[in-house]
């Protein structure tokens, strides 16, 4: 089973990156909240972290920087981030946050699935 949490407070992000990953081998958690990231990962650690750029109270660039600070802190595993920019500019903010991936919304779904794809694959031949 593969794990994406995906952390956004919009409902059209959940419905578009549901209907691009979705497969019985996948699973979704959800977090309204970039606060809320984490503690879902310290919980159960995702295969998978999504990021909308804009997330209410910490965005996706302050949330991406607080995992890899965990992280590098080894009091989190490294997971990979994918960040879903809202304009090109934001790229570089997502570079700067350590993001393994960005996107630049609207989303293509089948760009959206391949670029899962590579960052699951080569997250399991580093770790494998």
């Amino acid at each position: 089973m593969t794990d994406v949490l995906l952390a956004t407070d919009a409902d059209w992000v959940v419905e578009e990156v549901a209907a691009a990953l979705a497969a019985p081998e996948v699973t979704f958690r959800v977090v309204r909240s970039g606060q809320d990231v984490r503690p879902a990962v310290e919980a159960s650690t995702p295969d998978l972290v999504i990021l909308d750029f804009q997330i209410g109270n910490m965005g996706g660039m302050a949330t991406c920087l607080d995992l890899r600070l965990e992280s590098g802190m080894g009091r989190l595993p490294r997971v990979p981030v994918l960040m879903l920019a809202d304009r090109e500019a934001d790229v570089f903010l997502a570079r700067r946050s350590e993001a393994d991936a960005w996107l630049v919304k609207p989303l293509n779904p089948l760009l959206l699935r391949r670029t899962a794809q590579e960052l699951l694959q080569r997250d399991a031949a580093s770790t494998g």
